[in-house]
């Protein structure tokens, strides 16, 4: 579902490995040049190859309206991006480095477009993605004035790795040969990288040479890991980026007010009015008084079948509710409710049976 005031679209960009990355890019109306931000992801558990494409909406969308045009490359094995992904184990450093020539690339092929401000690049990254970029930093890359680190390292489940003394290795080692400035964000409830792991190693890029601001921002929701992911977390992030863009020589200031894109509410009942539901049988609407309980922001979907489905949190929880929803039914789903409010067709009727 293509976010059309972003002016989204999904492009595969040549790399290594006779691979093509997986990309997508946002950016606003217009001929530019646009100064370029590039987001790198992080890595789900699992197989790569079954990772969905991510696009980190609420973070594009801050900066499309700041006049930045936004690429988010799927790295090498991730998604419908070609090659194979490489894990070097417990080499922390390798796993950076590795990651880091896959955003090199997608970084090279930006600059050749005539919308992008070659001189103004800046790149983030979360949690493996933030690992990759801080090994971006290290190299010469043209244009490239600053980098962002959310909650970057990398977990290793099981075997006699010691992961987290891998991780303060590796991240000393990027700060003897780092090239720009960062900033660092790092969650007290972070379920990945905790405080003292933070401050490790931050302590270990800063005592090597590197420039990196810590800021360490508490606890968010129930897990600081997933902030830049949550609509909510721009309140967190968004000052902190301002301040450092500004001194890095980025923009900062919007240029582009964007077209709302929440869908308006109806007068069809109240959002807990579990017996207004259209089509649910008693499972579904138990789902739904369930779903009642549910963190902001988040959505609910049905269809005519009476399936339904549900999500929170997340980049776009009406997407990913509607996907849910409709992996159970054969006709079309449509949304019900979006945070506190129904947004369900009031001339819409009611009817079928619980799935």
């Amino acid at each position: 579902m293509p976010v059309s005031q972003l002016n989204e679209q999904v492009v595969m960009i040549p790399a290594g490995q006779g691979a093509a990355l997986e990309t997508t890019l946002f950016k606003p109306d217009g001929d530019g040049p646009f100064p370029l931000l590039v987001i790198n992801h992080g890595k789900a558990p699992g197989d790569p190859k079954l990772q969905q494409r991510d696009r980190f909406v609420h973070m594009a969308r801050a900066f499309v309206r700041r006049g930045y045009a936004v690429m988010v490359p799927m790295r090498a094995g991730f998604a419908h991006s070609g090659g194979r992904y490489i894990d070097h184990g417990c080499d922390m450093a390798a796993n950076g480095y590795t990651q880091a020539a896959d955003v090199r690339e997608a970084i090279r092929y930006a600059r050749s477009l005539p919308w992008v401000d070659a001189q103004r690049i800046v790149a983030a990254g979360q949690s493996y993605g933030g690992l990759a970029t801080m090994a971006l930093a290290t190299q010469q890359i043209p244009g490239l004035r600053g980098v962002m680190n959310f909650a970057g390292g990398l977990r290793v489940h099981g075997g006699p790795c010691d992961w987290q003394e891998a991780l303060v290795r590796a991240f000393g080692e990027y700060g003897k040969r780092s090239k720009v400035s960062s900033l660092w964000m790092y969650g007290a409830n972070d379920s990945y990288f905790g405080p003292e792991l933070a401050s490790r190693m931050h302590g270990a890029y800063t005592r090597a040479g590197g420039s990196a601001e810590l800021v360490a921002f508490g606890a968010f929701k129930r897990d600081a890991h997933t902030m830049l992911a949550s609509q909510d977390g721009e309140q967190v992030w968004l000052p902190q980026a301002e301040r450092f863009l500004a001194r890095i020589g980025m923009p900062v200031k919007e240029k582009f007010a964007l077209p709302a894109s929440e869908q308006a509410p109806t007068e069809y009942a109240a959002v807990d009015d579990v017996s207004a539901l259209p089509y649910l049988a008693v499972h579904g609407r138990e789902e739904y008084r369930a779903f009642l309980q549910r963190q902001l922001p988040r959505a609910f979907a049905l269809s005519p079948s009476g399936a339904w489905g549900w999500a929170e949190e997340g980049e776009d929880p009406r997407r990913s509710a509607l996907a849910a929803c409709q992996s159970r039914s054969r006709e079309p789903c449509q949304l019900y409710s979006v945070d506190n409010a129904v947004v369900w067709p009031a001339a819409t009727s009611s009817g079928g049976t619980d799935r």
